[in-house]
């Protein structure tokens, strides 16, 4: 199977420009594509990993990706999926989460001598001269194109600033820059990112008289209906510092049961013909299928020892066992509890299992809640120091485990 083919089996695009001349171009391995990552943290998230993965598709069959940092479009910030203004970063914040991107996607992504490219786009757009941007690319894009975006047209009611709405224009702009450095022909992203890339396809056409393609990728959603990498608590990172194995291993052992093929085809890099085969489980075999994409997708990104880890601690929480060894861990100051007890809703706080005390209250009152394996009867219940020392675990629901320990 082309590799083409096998993108459209497994589910990963949503959108093209021109399906017969993309087709060929991948095909053959001739596509230069980029994928743009606007650096609002310092670690990448799952949101990211679908683009990853994509990528190294890509790459493997004979086409040359080039990762372009957003240094410069991050200075405005992208409105798309927003209904606010994003946080302004500083330089140097900006700066630093670029460099801490480029060394994670170094997992991923091929960046030896004829290998990937990496680009920040501050490189260009901060030199560019405002009146000069005006007069060479302003008279490509129409203002009434512009607002039926999709991107814009969801913040008009609730204002949408001056600054974010040239983010368009600066996003296009890269793909022009990116065409005529590098060859670059196509570009990739989410299908909430369409309207920016067809400004950047008719923006070449009409500058340069040249072809220039896009293509999106389907939007991986749970079954909650949020954005692939999204919890209660946050983001799911890539970083093992923000979100460690065994909880990016559980994020994936949790999916559900209607997602679990969808994801294996979309994010593992296992056989279409082995995954066919497992179309036909249900049940118990549902269970097996969520263990082998989280499995897989912990391996490529922590490495194969982490993912055994993070299995083997699965398997002993789910089965009853001692070993929380791998359990995700929050270290509590005694000496900042009252009359050595701290109260279940304030450490569920604290242990980030709940965003705030009512959220808290809500899962003891529902009965959600577990400390050592015993249910909390009560919202007043108490954690005393002597736990602490020896550590306590919490169970929220039936599959998030946490220990709090004295620090």
């Amino acid at each position: 199977m082309k590799i083409y083919d096998e993108l459209v089996a497994r589910g990963l695009i949503a959108q093209v420009t021109d399906e017969k001349e993309i087709k060929e171009l991948i095909n053959e391995g001739k596509a230069t594509f980029y994928i743009g990552f606007d650096p609002t943290a310092d670690s990448l998230h799952v949101g990211h990993f679908m683009a990853l993965c994509l990528m190294k598709r890509l790459q493997m069959a004979g086409n040359k990706p080039v990762v372009l940092l957003g240094g410069g479009t991050g200075y405005i910030g992208d409105p798309s999926g927003r209904t606010d203004l994003r946080q302004m970063l500083t330089p140097e914040t900006i700066e630093h989460n670029c460099e801490c991107f480029k060394k994670q996607m170094e997992k991923f992504i091929d960046f030896g001598e004829n290998g990937a490219i990496a680009v920040n786009n501050a490189d260009w757009l901060l030199k560019l001269n405002y009146i000069d941007v005006l007069r060479e690319v302003g008279h490509c894009f129409s203002v009434n194109n512009m607002l039926r975006a999709e991107c814009y047209k969801q913040r008009m009611e609730k204002g949408l600033s001056f600054l974010e709405f040239n983010y368009m224009i600066m996003q296009s702009y890269d793909f022009y820059h990116l065409y005529k450095e590098y060859g670059c022909n196509m570009q990739f992203g989410g299908d909430d990112q369409w309207s920016n890339m067809l400004g950047g396809t008719e923006l070449i056409r009409k500058k340069l008289g040249k072809d220039a393609y896009a293509m999106t990728i389907t939007l991986l959603l749970n079954s909650e209906g949020k954005k692939m990498g999204k919890t209660a608590n946050g983001a799911v990172w890539l970083d093992p510092n923000k979100t460690s194995p065994f909880e990016f291993f559980q994020y994936w052992r949790n999916v559900g049961d209607q997602d679990v093929l969808k994801c294996i085809r979309m994010l593992t890099f296992l056989p279409l013909e082995q995954i066919d085969e497992m179309d036909a489980w249900e049940g118990a075999k549902l269970n097996e299928a969520k263990e082998i994409l989280a499995y897989e997708l912990t391996k490529m990104v922590h490495g194969e020892e982490e993912a055994e880890k993070a299995k083997t601690a699965s398997h002993a929480l789910f089965a009853g066992g001692g070993d929380d060894s791998n359990m995700p861990t929050t270290e509590i100051d005694i000496t900042t509890l009252e009359n050595g007890e701290i109260g279940i809703m304030d450490l569920m706080v604290l242990c980030k299992l709940a965003a705030s005390k009512s959220e808290a209250r809500r899962l003891v009152t529902q009965g959600g809640v577990f400390v050592n394996d015993a249910k909390v009867e009560a919202i007043d219940y108490k954690v005393t120091t002597e736990m602490l020392n020896e550590g306590t675990k919490i169970r929220k629901g039936k599959k998030t485990f946490h220990k709090a320990i004295s620090k």
